[in-house]
């Protein structure tokens, strides 16, 4: 089954993320079918804090892929903008 994650990158004490489109069986931070955006939890200045190619994402959530609760808390917010 294919979910839409969230994938750690980043330096340390400083996370950043990608949100992936990955098989559920992969690790966390394992290979991935395609990268859908970034999520910055804590952006500084100019610092975009998500940034998504929703195309995609419809793309993927048509095709039965599964979003985790913290992707749907995002996207959620993403569409409420």
């Amino acid at each position: 089954m294919v979910v839409i994650r969230l994938q750690r990158c980043g330096r340390t004490h400083a996370a950043k993320y990608r949100l992936v489109a990955a098989d559920s069986r992969r690790f966390r931070d394992g290979k991935f079918l395609e990268i859908l955006g970034q999520f910055n939890p804590s952006p500084r200045g100019k610092e975009e804090g998500i940034r998504l190619d929703e195309e995609r994402v419809n793309y993927w959530l048509e095709k039965g892929a599964q979003a985790s609760e913290r992707v749907k808390s995002i996207l959620r917010e993403v569409r409420k903008n």
